[in-house]
């Protein structure tokens, strides 16, 4: 026994350790809980959370609204968000930063800078002189990069967020436009990471409004394919989608719905913003009109004047949307005139004209890109604002052949809901119903790299070899493996773009560079000096497309083989230990329990991701330079296909089938042998078995990124610390205003309560006259110093204040609570006596009260009627204008007290078990007289013959009869039936000493 207890103690303390964590991990993840989303649009944004309680709600701002604008105002000593620093954009259009998403990731050479700032002149924009990226230069000392102003929003999302949740918020999906490069990506995860916040995902807002398409009509997707295609024109720019839904099934929860972006087209300036700004221009040049005879200045060179006419132009956009024309007006346009023109709906559409030629575009190249005719797409949704122009629609609806354009979905919000559910299902707080979403690759990346060949005897020359990593269209998140056979010395190797010849001139130009990263590699030559004896499988480089669509360069290996024989004695002892573990574990052992952890890894590697399938020519082309050692005659791994001068054209499912068949079936692998080496004889199988042994050596990596240098690290702490230096004046701000609107509010009221019969009841004149004079005294030094006072200074002269008037208020307070404390106390005086007088009168024998316990509460009762009447009568003498004696503190305690004794002799009773009733000589109970009432029953007892009142109770016969009669009852008021004592005894079966009266 004291084995098995000492083999369980173990079990235990393991048993609890994982408790207290699981436990802890509970504790931990009860303060973050709930996740968001950010729908980043040019104009505006909309956030959305979940949290315990609440599913994928839309979360209101401070203006209750659920659109913010993406507006900040940035000024010496304050900042302004959405809707607030929309209204300063009149006032100080320079400070008013808006629409900056366009200069993300983006180098001053780039055309959008130059369209940014023709757009909007009254910016000021400087470069940075390492990354060549642009600044805002808001003042001399005021510079801030796009990706701190971005941060700077998602702040103001969070706290929004955060308000509406009730609790603290980390975890985010963020929505970017589906055409953003990596540099792009880079710069919304940098200007998140700014913000403190984990982005759990960047998901692109076309795959978001898919999955929330998807999500709330799950019930119509089934296993047949659906097309639908979605036109998102926003305010900056427009997409087109064509999505796959249906039902599949995998390996985790069997048949479940998902989606599939076939297919992608956009323009990225044809959106509502360039609509605004040619009306802005003809609304200008209207004005300009009015005023040609006046040699007035243009209006186009007043910062403010544009920005009255860009909010115009934005109202009138949206109004001859409905109407076939509207009367644009501005009061005090410039100089004090006012504006005011008719414009019709067929004149903004000539103004327009250009615009809406360009709405068909995308459509194509999302169908070229899906191989898709517009037979197979079964709907066309309309998403974003700007598609309710008329005219784009009624150029969509001709460009598509459809009889009707989809209006089934919330314009605004799908994106955001549907990151929002993407978010949940990405936390490990939320469980929600599977949905499977493959995302697409909309620019291919491929790697370059150079190497030196051959080609006849003695002449040498460089070979430049291109390998596609991810194709155009292809699924992602995936990983992907890439071999270099060739190489025993340090080299470098490229990751560029691959073709794109899918854009136009103009786009190429706004992409960027097409050369992403340029990787050298440090300690190849060095690996294979390690290991000499060992045949090199070739440097083995890993990468990774994440579910926010940004490359990474995991790691890059050497990878060494060699045969090894293990010795009986070493085999038996790994194997004892395998099993020792395993069983420890709940587990049994797997013949390839001996194998290095890299096969495992190897599986993970080589599969490259869900849909790999789809494209085996890029698996091909991948698997032959990274597994095709041809003229170097070095051996293949072993899930590699057998020979090693295989064709360009070898099959890719040959080489999954062998992973799988010899990452399955260990035991037949060694039997076969490794490939190119014959198989051992039989009797030396059995007595050495000869197995694969291999070995990783990690080899050194300098990336030189091309396309956008990042961030320094220092300059990212800089940029880090300067949000939550402006964040934490922000907070001292608000509490700073808190502080003077108490004090002010504190003032007017307390000197309108001067006037109130109530106040002036309990104070003398001196008196109110001393608290006036002190409040108009801080009411003018509130008005004239009060602007560059502290927060400590206004916190003092509010408390300053309040000490003064704490007498008054006093006062006031108690008579008003005296009327109701003192009623309260009389009831429970009065009940209390009632109480006592009822206990007093219950008789003898069935009293369960002691003497000391009724003397106790009668002591009690009159205490408090004494102080009572004592404490009226002395305040009585007491002139109103002086402190209370009598204080509602007093009155309640005293309630307390008189209430505990109560309540302790209440609950006595109502435990205690009532005694058993007494009976005649004859054995039978005596009945009450027909016209006695209930009460004198209760209380009247028949004695037997020869015994007082004065005398002990006769106990009743063990035995009893149970022939009682109907009128027959207890006389206990706080006891049950007189029969229920009787049975209870019975059938405890306790018995007790005969009297002898009983006898």
């Amino acid at each position: 026994m004291t084995v098995k207890v000492r083999r369980q103690r173990p079990r235990r303390r393991v048993f609890w350790a994982l408790v207290a964590v699981l436990l802890a991990d509970l504790l931990a993840l009860s303060d973050t809980l709930a996740v968001m989303s950010v729908d980043l649009g040019s104009e505006s944004m909309k956030v959305a959370i979940v949290k315990p309680g609440v599913p994928m709600e839309i979360v209101l701002n401070k203006e209750s609204r659920r659109k913010t604008p993406v507006i900040v105002t940035l000024k010496e000593n304050e900042r302004f968000f959405g809707d607030s620093a929309a209204s300063m954009a009149i006032k100080n259009p320079k400070a008013t930063l808006r629409y900056f998403q366009h200069l993300l990731g983006k180098q001053a050479d780039n055309p959008h800078v130059a369209l940014y700032q023709a757009r909007f002149p009254e910016h000021e924009l400087t470069f940075d002189p390492q990354r060549q990226t642009v600044h805002f230069q808001i003042s001399p000392q005021l510079q801030f990069s796009p990706e701190e102003v971005l941060g700077m929003v998602l702040n103001y999302s969070r706290s929004l967020a955060e308000d509406f949740a009730e609790q603290s918020i980390k975890d985010a999906v963020i929505t970017v436009p589906v055409f953003f490069n990596q540099a792009e990506r880079r710069a919304v995860l940098q200007a998140a990471r700014m913000a403190g916040l984990k982005v759990l995902q960047l998901i692109n807002d076309n795959t978001a409004t898919a999955l929330s398409y998807g999500v709330f009509r799950r019930k119509d997707i089934n296993t047949t394919a659906q097309n639908i295609m979605f036109y998102d024109m926003g305010s900056g720019s427009t997409v087109c989608t064509i999505v796959t839904y249906q039902m599949v099934k995998t390996k985790e929860a069997g048949m479940q719905p998902q989606l599939q972006i076939r297919g992608v087209g956009f323009d990225r300036t044809l959106g509502g913003l360039e609509m605004e700004l040619r009306l802005r221009e003809h609304l200008a040049g209207l004005f300009n009109e009015q005023r040609k005879g006046q040699r007035a200045k243009d209006v186009r060179e007043n910062p403010r004047a544009m920005a009255k006419l860009l909010r115009e132009a934005n109202r009138l956009k949206t109004v001859l949307s409905a109407n076939a024309d509207h009367m644009a007006q501005i009061e005090g346009l410039m100089d004090d005139v006012d504006f005011k023109a008719k414009v019709t709906r067929v004149e903004f559409e000539e103004l327009c004209a250009d615009l809406f030629e360009r709405v068909p575009g995308p459509v194509q190249q999302a169908l070229q890109s899906a191989e898709m005719s517009l037979d197979e797409i079964e709907q066309v949704i309309l998403v974003g604002g700007a598609t309710r122009v008329p005219k784009v629609q009624e150029v969509l609806l001709k460009a598509v052949g459809k009889e009707e354009l989809g209006k089934n979905i919330n314009a605004d919000e799908a994106a955001a809901m549907g990151a929002v559910y993407q978010a949940a299902a990405l936390s490990k707080a939320f469980k929600v119903k599977p949905f499977v979403v493959r995302d697409a690759v909309v620019y291919p990346i491929l790697v370059e790299f150079t190497r030196e060949v051959e080609e006849e005897p003695g002449v040498h020359s460089l070979k430049h070899n291109k390998r596609v990593l991810f194709s155009r269209m292809g699924p992602y998140p995936q990983r992907k493996v890439i071999t270099f056979n060739r190489y025993s010395h340090d080299f470098n190797f490229h990751i560029n773009y691959g073709d794109l010849g899918f854009l136009g001139p103009e786009d190429l130009r706004v992409f960027g560079s097409q050369n992403l990263t340029t990787v050298k590699l440090k300690g190849v030559g060095d690996s294979f000096k390690k290991y000499p004896d060992y045949e090199s499988k070739g440097i083995k480089a890993h990468f990774n497309l994440d579910e926010s669509g940004v490359l990474s360069l995991d790691r890059v290996e050497s990878v060494f083989e060699t045969l090894v024989e293990d010795s009986p004695e070493e085999e038996s002892t790994l194997t004892k230990l395998g099993n020792t573990i395993s069983s420890l574990f709940g587990g049994g052992t797997t013949p390839d329990a001996k194998e290095n952890g890299t096969d495992t890894v190897q599986e993970e590697e080589e599969s490259p991701a869900e849909g790999s399938k789809d494209e085996p020519g890029e698996q091909v082309e991948l698997k032959e330079e990274a597994e095709a050692p041809v003229e170097d005659g070095s051996q293949p791994l072993p899930p590699e296909p057998k020979g090693d001068a295989a064709p360009e054209g070898e099959k890719a499912t040959e080489k999954e089938n062998g992973d799988k068949s010899e990452a399955q079936k260990p035991s037949e692998k060694a039997e076969a042998g490794p490939e190119g080496i014959a198989p051992a004889p039989e009797g030396e199988k059995k007595q050495k078995p000869a197995r694969k042994q291999r070995m990783v050596e990690e080899i050194g990596v300098e990336l030189v990124v091309l396309d956008l240098p990042d961030l320094p690290e220092d300059k990212l702490a800089q940029s880090v610390q300067k949000l939550q230096d402006l964040t934490l004046r922000d907070l001292e701000k608000q509490e700073r205003e808190k502080a003077a609107n108490s004090l002010e509010a504190f003032i007017f009221e307390t000197q309108d309560k001067l006037y109130q019969p109530e106040y002036q009841e309990v104070s003398t004149e001196e008196q109110r006259e001393e608290i006036s004079g002190k409040l108009s005294a801080a009411s003018t030094w509130l008005e004239d110093e009060g602007v560059g006072a502290t927060t400590v200074m206004l916190k003092e002269k509010l408390a300053e204040l309040r000490k003064l008037c704490q007498g008054l208020f006093f006062r006031v307070e108690e008579r008003k609570k005296w009327p109701e404390r003192l009623s309260a106390l009389d009831n429970l005086l009065n009940h209390s006596s009632m109480f006592l007088k009822g206990a007093r009168l219950i008789p003898e024998m069935d009293q369960i009260f002691t003497e000391v316990e009724m003397t106790t509460l009668e002591k009690v009762i009159n205490e408090t009627w004494a102080w009572k009447n004592a404490t009226l009568a002395e305040q009585a003498k007491l002139p109103a204008t002086e402190k209370p004696v009598l204080l509602s503190k007093d009155i309640e305690a005293k309630m307390m007290a008189l209430d505990r004794e109560v309540q302790y002799l209440l609950n006595k009773a109502k435990f205690t078990k009532p005694r058993p009733r007494p009976k005649d000589k004859n054995g039978t109970r005596a009945e009450p007289p027909l016209n006695a009432s209930a009460s004198d029953q209760g209380e009247k007892v028949i004695l037997p013959a020869g015994q007082t009142e004065d005398a002990e109770p006769i106990s009743e016969p063990e035995k009893v009869e149970t022939g009682s009669e109907p009128g027959d009852t207890e006389p206990l008021e706080l006891g049950g039936p007189g029969a229920e004592p009787e049975q209870k005894e019975q059938s405890t079966g306790q018995k007790r000493p005969l009297k002898n009266d009983e006898l």
